[in-house]
């Protein structure tokens, strides 16, 4: 794995659901996209999307933070899906050895097969990179 897949995938898992991973993984994304415009940014009530840190990041970014009433999930509906095809297609019932080994399947599921491969419904039956 070079250097920038393990600074990804280092960045993507962390023990613990602080700010600091939300932050983290934030940055990742505004790095990787370079976004032109304002981008909405969609979160769950976590205390990690509430905090000075989240708001600020957010404002220095130009990224205009969103979060539903509970129990309307409807903003999160992409990554929900997401999160169940992750699971289905690839974690469901594995148990991972390491922390490490982990990070790198979950990687290589995002990175290789999900964003390059997987053909999503949505996008008419192509794979994210062919958009």
């Amino acid at each position: 794995m070079d250097l920038y897949a393990r600074k990804i995938v280092g960045w993507s898992m962390k023990p613990t659901l602080a700010k600091e991973l939300v932050l983290d993984a934030l940055m990742m994304a505004v790095w990787r996209r370079s976004p032109q415009g304002r981008v909405v940014v969609h979160s769950d009530q976590g205390s990690q999307y509430g905090s000075d840190a989240w708001l600020r990041f957010c404002d220095a970014h130009r990224l205009d933070p969103s979060m539903s009433r509970r129990g309307n999930g409807w903003d999160n509906a992409v990554v929900e899906s997401f999160f169940s095809s992750l699971k289905k297609e690839r974690i469901k019932k594995r148990i991972y050895r390491t922390r490490d080994l982990a990070r790198a399947d979950v990687f290589d599921y995002i990175e290789v097969f999900y964003n390059r491969r997987r053909r999503h419904s949505h996008l008419g039956g192509v794979s994210p990179e062919a958009t």
